[in-house]
């Protein structure tokens, strides 16, 4: 099977599952206890806390581990809110925030808090002049995620991040699609707070990281926890973390090389598809901030899913979108937020490359699809005939 969803998760690497191994062999104990044993896994886990803040551009004392992505992207909403004074309720976001934080968000306006999704441009782009208009003196928050999961675009962070510093509004990004890709500047961009995740960097599932920036001292959301500075309860998982740190170290080792080879990749893919371009819109071909491992595509007139069964029957695995949202019957709202009707984004598809991604890989893609679009206009000239 050729793997081309990575933007859902990577395959774990082999040092990252080594790493994995030797730590819950050799740093199985609690590192909060003060035994020979815990000093051991304490050890290993300030040197993880340090080489992550490295990684983002940030302090050793603002890294806390989490349970993943989706973990990180809650607490930061949770600590931010409870910190930013009580007669601010306002929250801004964008409209192709991950669901772990839209849905959050949405259980926010049920308890009083008022929520502003913004709606990006028709390449997905967010710009500050909007995010300025949309401020109040009541917002607390803003929280926009730095590249999307779903259509690649990369938002301008470092400029949102420096308006809303001087604005005292707090910033949070989601940065689990960028973390290994791109550069993620955490302390110079001016970000509150930033959320990473493991797996798709090559580490083990079920470890992620939230950034908070120590600039600022945070109370936690519920008291008295002993573990990351207070902001998780329970035993830290240690050796997950030493994986995920090794994987994302390597990850972001061959950052600038792996950016150009994968863009090379996608571009030679497009040069495939210009037979099929009657049949075939590529979502921000031409765009300079975006991701090369996410191509978006919409295959008109053949349902995104019948293109992934399709895709899969032939032996290469790729994905109608976010595995988040994987099941619902309805547009994605990432989709139909950048301007794309609703039969529109049913018939996405997205292809997302990764490490091991190789030429002869999105050659196969480029004739799944020609060969699905030949056999559509196949079908509909036959059932022409016969209807006359």
């Amino acid at each position: 099977m050729i793997y081309l969803d990575y933007a859902a998760t990577a395959p774990i690497s082999d040092e990252a599952l080594l790493v994995f191994a030797e730590a819950s062999r050799k740093a199985f104990a609690n590192s909060n206890s003060l035994h020979d044993e815990g000093d051991a896994a304490r050890t290993i886990l300030e040197a993880c806390r340090r080489k992550i803040a490295l990684l983002i551009g940030g302090t050793a004392s603002g890294i806390c581990f989490t349970s993943g992505g989706s973990e990180s992207n809650v607490l930061a909403i949770e600590t931010l809110l409870k910190n930013a004074g009580k007669h601010k309720n306002h929250i801004i976001a964008s409209a192709l925030e991950h669901s772990s934080i839209y849905n959050y968000l949405k259980t926010l306006e049920q308890t009083g808090f008022e929520v502003t999704f913004l709606l990006p441009d028709k390449h997905g782009k967010l710009h500050v002049e909007e995010i300025r208009d949309a401020v109040r003196d009541k917002t607390a928050l803003v929280s926009i995620q730095h590249a999307n999961s779903e259509i690649g675009c990369i938002q301008n962070l470092e400029k949102i991040g420096h308006f809303l510093h001087d604005k005292l509004v707090y910033f949070h990004s989601d940065c689990v699609q960028s973390f290994g890709k791109i550069p993620i500047k955490a302390d110079e961009w001016k970000a509150d707070a930033i959320s990473l995740s493991s797996h798709k960097v090559y580490g083990p599932k079920g470890v992620g990281c939230l950034y908070l920036n120590p600039r600022e001292h945070f109370n936690p959301v519920i008291p008295g926890g002993t573990h990351e500075n207070g902001y998780r309860a329970g035993t830290v998982n240690v050796p997950g973390i030493a994986a995920f740190t090794s994987a994302a170290a390597a990850a972001c080792s061959v950052m600038n090389t792996e950016f150009n080879r994968l863009e090379s990749l996608k571009k030679s893919f497009f040069a495939m598809l210009t037979h099929y371009s009657d049949h075939v819109h590529i979502i921000n071909k031409d765009l300079d901030d975006q991701l090369p491992t996410i191509i978006g595509l919409i295959i008109r007139g053949i349902e995104g899913q019948y293109m992934l069964l399709e895709s899969n029957r032939r032996g290469v695995a790729i994905s109608t979108g976010t595995a988040c949202q994987i099941g619902m019957q309805i547009p994605s709202k990432a989709l139909t937020a950048v301007g794309l009707t609703n039969d529109e984004a049913l018939q996405y598809i997205r292809i997302s490359t990764g490490k091991h991604t190789k030429a002869e890989d999105l050659d196969k893609m480029a004739g799944i699809i020609g060969k699905a679009i030949s056999e559509k206009y196949r079908d509909m000239t036959e059932g022409h005939y016969e209807r006359r």
